[in-house]
């Protein structure tokens, strides 16, 4: 069984990023980074769409699953031999895992907010990651809906509910909380 954690950090708004699709420096805060780098680590398979990547220096060794419309169901990245590129009109999400050599452990969803909202229904855990001082208007917000409903109203619509919260970064107020599954 594959156990599927999602990770995000947003501004107060519920931004992932600002207008033109882009994660702004603002957003970007070293104990975020940490957290972030140690679970992508930790995963079996990091799963996300065409605009959302670690970049990272373990990003090359780490086995993916990338969204992608341009494939009928599942093939190899040509570009990165760790990659598969999956479309899910074409295949099932198990499938693209196992083709990416993964059939259980941990995947780690790191988004954007379509690839985000796919998986609403079937996390264990999504940590969200929030910078309070930090406001992006007209942003892409992390799913689908936002800014209309918070990030917190849409993982509690999905089952989903904070425990633990972590401070990451004191002067900047950045914390995560885990919403688990109940």
């Amino acid at each position: 069984m594959l156990r599927i954690e999602g990770y995000v950090i947003v501004s107060a708004d519920g931004m992932l990023a600002d207008a033109s699709h882009v994660m702004p420096q603002a957003l970007k805060f070293r104990g975020d980074l940490e957290f972030f780098t140690a679970g992508l680590d930790h995963a079996d398979v990091v799963v996300h769409g065409r605009n959302s990547f670690e970049d990272q220096p373990n990003s090359p060794l780490r086995k993916r699953v990338r969204l992608t419309r341009r494939v009928a169901a599942l093939e190899r990245d040509p570009e990165n031999e760790k990659a598969t590129l999956w479309n899910p009109a074409g295949a099932s999400f198990e499938d693209a895992c196992a083709h990416a050599g993964v059939r259980d452990g941990v995947a780690a969803i790191i988004g954007g907010p379509s690839v985000f909202e796919m998986f609403l229904d079937r996390y264990d855990t999504f940590w969200l990651s929030e910078a309070p001082h930090v406001r992006l208007p007209g942003g892409e917000g992390c799913f689908p809906g936002v800014p209309d409903s918070s990030p917190q109203a849409v993982l509690a619509a999905h089952g989903l509910q904070p425990s633990e919260v972590r401070i990451l970064d004191a002067e900047n107020d950045v914390r995560v909380t885990a919403w688990r599954r109940v």
